[in-house]
C-alpha cells in the first residue's frame, strides 16, 4: 500500500518538479544569454532586456503553478492571489518605485533629451550626465550632481537645449534719449564679436522710463553655453560704453546727486595679451562632458560593430578570422568603457580619445 501511495505521489508531483527545474534552468540560461553575456551594453541598452527577464520570470512562475497537482479551483485562487499582490504592489508603489520605473520607460520612448544636453525642469538647470531607470542625474552650474526622479521629469515641462545649437540672449534697458537706430546696430555688433552668429535684436517692452531690448544670437557649440552668456553681456557692456551709451533709465539719471555732465561709464580697461581665461564649462560640467563623449564614442563603436557583423555574414571565409578578432577587440573596448564610466570620467575620456583609432580600423582583405 505504501509503495502504491509513494508511486502515486511521485507520479503526481514529478511534472511539477520537472517544471520547476526547467523554469530555473530556462531563467538561468536566459539571464546568461540576454544580460550577462552582453557586458558591452550600457545601462540604458540593458533596460529592455531586464524588462524582458521580468516578464519571463512571471511567466515561469505561472507555468510552475499550473503544473501543480492541486484542485483547479485552488490553482485559480493562487493565480488570482498573485494578480492581487502585483496589483497592490503597483497601486501602493505607483508614486515611488513603479511610478519612476514607468516614467523611465516613457522617457526612453519619447527621448526628450540625451546625455550632454542642457535641461531646465522647474527650478533645476544643468547638463545631463547620467540616465537611469529610476532617476536622471544632471550637473548644475555649481558642479553639483542633482538626481531627479523620472516621475518628476515626466510630470513637469522639460526645456531642452540640444547639442545642435542654441539661442543665447541678454536683456537690458536703455533710456528714451538713446535712439533705437543707434542702439540696435551696436547690440548686433556686440553679439557678433562675442562669437554668436545670426544676431538679432527685439524691443521687448516700452517702460515708463526706459526701453527694454533683448539681443540674441546663435551658438553652434552648446557646451560653452554658460561662457557664451557671460561673453555676450561683457561685449554688450564694452560696446555701449565704448560708444557713450549708458545702460540705465532716465529716472535714475534725474535723481542722482551729481552734475549732469558726469558720466557713469567706467574707464576702459585693456586686458593683457597673455592673460589666460578659464572656461567655466570645463570645470562645472566635467562629468556631463565626459558622459557625452563616452556616449558618442560608444555609439560609434556600436555602429562599427554592426558593420563588422554584416561583413562577417557576407565576407569571404579566409577573412572571417580577422573580422572576428577585430569584432572581439571592439566588444572588449565597450566592456572597458562601461566598467570605468563611473570611476573617473575625465580620465576615461582622455584615454578613450587616445585610443580612438580602434573603431576606425578595417581588416584588410586577403
Amino acid at each position: 500500500m505504501d509503495a502504491i501511495l509513494n508511486s502515486e505521489l511521485i507520479s503526481n508531483w514529478l511534472p511539477s518538479v520537472l517544471a520547476f527545474i526547467g523554469a530555473v534552468t530556462l531563467l538561468t540560461a536566459a539571464n546568461h544569454f540576454i544580460v550577462v553575456r552582453k557586458k558591452h551594453l550600457g545601462s540604458e541598452r540593458k533596460v529592455p532586456r531586464q524588462i524582458l527577464m521580468l516578464f519571463l520570470t512571471l511567466a515561469c512562475v505561472i507555468g510552475v503553478i499550473l503544473s501543480l497537482p492541486i484542485d483547479a479551483q485552488l490553482r485559480n485562487q493562487i493565480i488570482g492571489l498573485i494578480g492581487i499582490l502585483l496589483s497592490g504592489l503597483i497601486a501602493f508603489s505607483s508614486t515611488n518605485i513603479i511610478g519612476n520605473l514607468m516614467a523611465g520607460i516613457l522617457l526612453r520612448i519619447t527621448k526628450p533629451f540625451g546625455i550632454g544636453d542642457f535641461v531646465r525642469v522647474g527650478d533645476f538647470f544643468g547638463r545631463v550626465s547620467e540616465r537611469g531607470l529610476f532617476d536622471t542625474e544632471i550637473q548644475s552650474e555649481n558642479r553639483e550632481l542633482i538626481s531627479l526622479p523620472n516621475s518628476f521629469l515626466a510630470n513637469n515641462p522639460v526645456t531642452t537645449t540640444h547639442r545642435s545649437g542654441a539661442i543665447v540672449s541678454a536683456t537690458l534697458s536703455l533710456g528714451y534719449d538713446v535712439h533705437n537706430k543707434k542702439a540696435i546696430p551696436l547690440l548686433i555688433k556686440a553679439a557678433e564679436e562675442s562669437g554668436l552668429s545670426d544676431a538679432f535684436v527685439h524691443i521687448t517692452e516700452l517702460n515708463d522710463f526706459s526701453v527694454s531690448y533683448r539681443v540674441s544670437g546663435f551658438l553652434d557649440e552648446v557646451k560653452g553655453l554658460i561662457t557664451a552668456r557671460s561673453n555676450l553681456r561683457m561685449h554688450v557692456l564694452d560696446m555701449l560704453h565704448g560708444h557713450g551709451v549708458e545702460i540705465m533709465s532716465p529716472s535714475f539719471m534725474n535723481q542722482r546727486p551729481m552734475p549732469p555732465e558726469t558720466s557713469t561709464i567706467p574707464d576702459m580697461h585693456w586686458a593683457r595679451a597673455n592673460e589666460e581665461r578659464v572656461e567655466a564649462e570645463d570645470i562645472v560640467f566635467d562629468k556631463a562632458e565626459a558622459a557625452q563623449k563616452l556616449s558618442d564614442e560608444k555609439k560609434k563603436i556600436y555602429e562599427r560593430i554592426s558593420e563588422l557583423e554584416e561583413e562577417l555574414k557576407q565576407g569571404a571565409k579566409e577573412n572571417q578570422e580577422e573580422l572576428k578578432k577585430h569584432l572581439g577587440e571592439l566588444k572588449e573596448k565597450l566592456v572597458t568603457l562601461q566598467g570605468n564610466i563611473n570611476e573617473n570620467p575625465s580620465e576615461n575620456t582622455s584615454n578613450s580619445a587616445n585610443e580612438e583609432t580602434v573603431e576606425n580600423k578595417t581588416p584588410s582583405s586577403s
